[in-house]
């Protein structure tokens, strides 16, 4: 067997802002700011100065944010979020958690079109943006879902399904909604 990579070590993007940052991600969402790493490097030709920071998930991986000293830097390595809700991080959250979250983005003031929830049927997604435009989606599987022979004729049939709709065969195969 191939061996895979073990867990997310950390996801990283450019911070507009760390302070907003460090507060929606600590404060609201409440993961801790576990390690602030300020560099100065030669990077891509040139000497940059930044600061990295990381913010844990409880498996121990990380979401972490550059912001660099040098405008004409974080111009370069840090354009805009495209606003998109196809671009964003899903983090796996169990029904509590979820609701807590939920209380916890309210109790903070951000509300639509900055938060919105998704019935994916497999799924209940809450989606926020972050102060960077980065949108997180805070997902709870639905206990059918995750029942041990969906998972494995999930995982069974991947590739052919796959092959189906690149293909051309468009129907849809999500038995838990829009099946019309």
């Amino acid at each position: 067997m191939m061996r895979r990579p073990g867990r997310l070590h950390h996801t990283a993007y450019v911070s507009k802002d760390l302070e907003a940052t460090r507060a929606f991600y600590e404060d609201v969402i409440g993961l801790p700011l576990i390690a602030t790493y300020t560099e100065m490097d030669e990077l891509f030709g040139k000497e940059r100065t930044y600061c990295h920071c990381f913010f844990e998930l409880e498996d121990g991986s990380a979401l972490a944010f550059f912001q660099f000293a040098d405008p004409a830097d974080q111009a370069e390595f840090g354009p805009d979020i495209p606003p998109s809700p196809f671009h964003h991080i899903a983090l796996h959250v169990d029904k509590q958690a979820q609701a807590e979250l939920e209380t916890r983005i309210a109790a903070a003031g951000i509300t639509e079109p900055q938060t919105y929830v998704l019935e994916h049927g497999y799924c209940r997604s809450v989606y926020v943006t972050d102060p960077n435009g980065m949108i997180l989606e805070f997902t709870h599987d639905a206990p059918e879902a995750t029942d041990g022979d969906v998972d494995a004729q999930r995982r069974s049939n991947a590739r052919s399904e796959l092959a189906r709709w690149l293909a051309g065969d468009r129907r849809n195969n999500n038995p838990y909604r829009h099946t019309a």
